[in-house]
């Protein structure tokens, strides 16, 4: 194979390297890492999600941050956001509600007053869904020019897929970054937690954002959302329009499901690692852990695959697709 020839490009970061960037190919990426929100900006974060409890460990000031140059097309990942697909209020059908005996001694551990991360005192508690569950994939910012959107990718077309080959290459990393927006141990029954992890490499960048929940003796879920974009214009177009692949995918399956994949029997420690549970809830077949009429199962509207495509450039492109 030859060797790939590395673009132009910058690098730059603050002194204690929280916060980093990318200049390559007509795109500016930032990423940062900072340390858990302070007391005040859990308080103003509550406020802000209308009385939504605060994960244990919210990184408010995290973000990832990707910029198209030429169209000024922009989007971001941020801890208030992916908050704010969190289900506030009675959870109904499709919500895929966890409903344990725990759940409501775990609702009063926050908001009692000798809690780590209490609720203000002046806050009436709501229902809300506990595990932190969100179908949150990122959000185009209000800079992007309003007629530059998502549209639903073409399944004839090769191209609207994410080429996982060229991602399995050993093609140099230019930039690489670890976004942790919230986590919750969901009162020591579990955990809740999204991560983004961005790697940009000298042919294209690729985004894994992923929510992993895990509630003990309950059920596994991971919501990816993932997105590729190519910095070489595909050779089939006679005008060439730089476009961008993301792709949505639910799963979830009993714990006792996913634990009988381990790969020692008395070692449980692959059940934290959302890595492993991933990649056994991806192997699983999709009318096990991504079927929402799964006898017993949550009826979770997430579950399910659905890839769409954004062409940076206005003009009209009419795809159509269904949702896995």
């Amino acid at each position: 194979m030859s060797e790939v020839t590395v673009p132009p490009h910058k690098l730059y970061s603050n002194p204690d390297d929280s916060v980093r960037s990318i200049d390559i190919e007509n795109w500016s990426i930032t990423a940062t890492s900072l340390p858990i929100s302070t007391s005040k900006e859990i308080d103003d974060a509550h406020e802000q999600l209308n009385g939504l409890p605060i994960p244990e460990m919210p990184f408010g000031n995290n973000y990832l941050i990707l910029k198209h140059n030429p169209t000024g097309w922009e989007y971001r990942f941020d801890t208030l956001n992916a908050l704010k697909g969190v289900k506030l209020g009675e959870l109904g059908e499709g919500d895929g509600g966890v409903k344990v005996g725990y759940a409501q001694e775990w609702m009063k551990s926050r908001t009692s007053p000798t809690s780590e991360t209490p609720m203000p005192e002046t806050s009436p508690t709501k229902p809300y869904d506990w595990t932190y569950t969100t179908t949150y994939g990122g959000h185009t910012t209000e800079n992007t020019p309003s007629d530059i959107r998502w549209v639903p990718a073409d399944p004839e077309n090769r191209s609207h897929v994410i080429p996982l080959d060229k991602l399995a290459r050993k093609d140099p990393i230019l930039y690489y970054a670890e976004v942790r927006l919230f986590e919750d141990e969901l009162h020591d029954n579990g955990s809740s937690q999204y991560i983004v992890r961005i790697r940009v490499m000298p042919t294209s960048f690729f985004i894994l954002a992923r929510f992993t929940l895990r509630v003990d003796n309950v059920l596994f879920r991971t919501y990816d959302t993932r997105i590729y974009h190519s910095f070489i214009p595909e050779p089939d177009l006679e005008e060439p329009v730089p476009f961008i692949v993301k792709e949505m995918s639910g799963w979830e399956a009993p714990y006792d499901v996913i634990k009988r994949h381990l790969p020692k029997r008395d070692d449980l420690t692959p059940l934290t690692d959302p890595g492993f549970i991933a990649q056994t809830l991806t192997s699983l077949p999709k009318s096990v852990a991504q079927n929402r009429r799964t006898p017993g199962g949550s009826g979770w509207r997430g579950l399910g695959t659905k890839v769409e495509c954004c062409f940076l450039k206005t003009q009209n492109i009419a795809t159509t697709t269904e949702p896995q």
